[in-house]
């Protein structure tokens, strides 16, 4: 499925079937807001983040530096 396509009543179908029921005034909200993820998404997929390790691999306290009260 393609969100550039989600038609409104797609996205309300979408989400019933996900357990989430919507009244029909925010089916279109709902619809374009789905379409925004997916652009979003989209431009990080093609992101080459070459030899960037992920979030676990980094240790914020190791590269803390040392704060005084001087100033």
């Amino acid at each position: 499925m393609s969100t550039a396509d989600l038609a409104p009543p797609e996205a309300a179908r979408w989400a019933a079937r996900a357990g989430l029921p919507l009244h029909a005034d925010r089916h279109a909200a709902v619809a374009a807001v789905a379409q925004h993820i997916h652009s979003v998404v989209a431009v990080l997929r093609e992101l080459d983040l070459g030899e960037t390790p992920p979030a676990p691999a980094y240790r914020a306290e190791a590269e803390q530096e040392q704060h005084d009260a001087a100033v």
